[in-house]
């Protein structure tokens, strides 16, 4: 079985130049924890997901850097949670997303491929390309219910 097979056509993403605002109403309105980014070619460009969301909102603690002779601490951020959220809100995308490195699959790559990467690299959903454009997703949910459905 191939990529082609399982994926959901219909993949909920957001353009390089969109504010994360349009990131998080569309995890509250389609019930999802990650989105892949594209820029206007429909190339995947960037991936944000809910951690990238925890890491912005989430507390940052203090760091001490201690040489030999020197001794620095480095503050942590001192803003107030809800003010951190609402900054989160208006910045770009690309600001907080994953960048490099993003894990894709191809449009004819076989299932238990596509299952290994998802268990291996410990990630929720991995975008499906075609010639270099976003055509698909595969979530850990599709591989499941195709490799069990006829077993069960």
């Amino acid at each position: 079985m191939q990529a082609h097979e399982i994926m959901n056509s219909q993949v909920y993403k957001v353009k390089e130049n969109d504010k994360v605002r349009s990131v998080i109403e569309k995890f509250l309105a389609h019930g999802i924890s990650g989105l892949p980014i594209v820029n206007d070619r429909n190339e995947i460009v960037g991936y944000v997901s809910d951690g990238d969301i925890m890491r912005y909102i989430g507390k940052h603690k203090d760091y001490v850097i201690d040489w030999f002779y020197y001794l620095a601490v480095v503050k942590g951020d001192n803003q107030e949670f809800e003010e951190r959220a609402k900054q989160l809100l208006n910045l770009n995308v690309m600001t907080i997303a994953k960048k490099k490195k993003i894990e894709t699959a191809q449009w004819d790559d076989e299932v238990e491929t596509i299952a290994a990467t998802l268990g291996n690299k410990q990630i929720k959903k991995v975008p499906v390309v075609r010639n270099g454009v976003l055509v698909g997703i595969i979530s850990r949910g599709n591989v499941i219910r195709h490799a069990f459905k006829s077993l069960l």
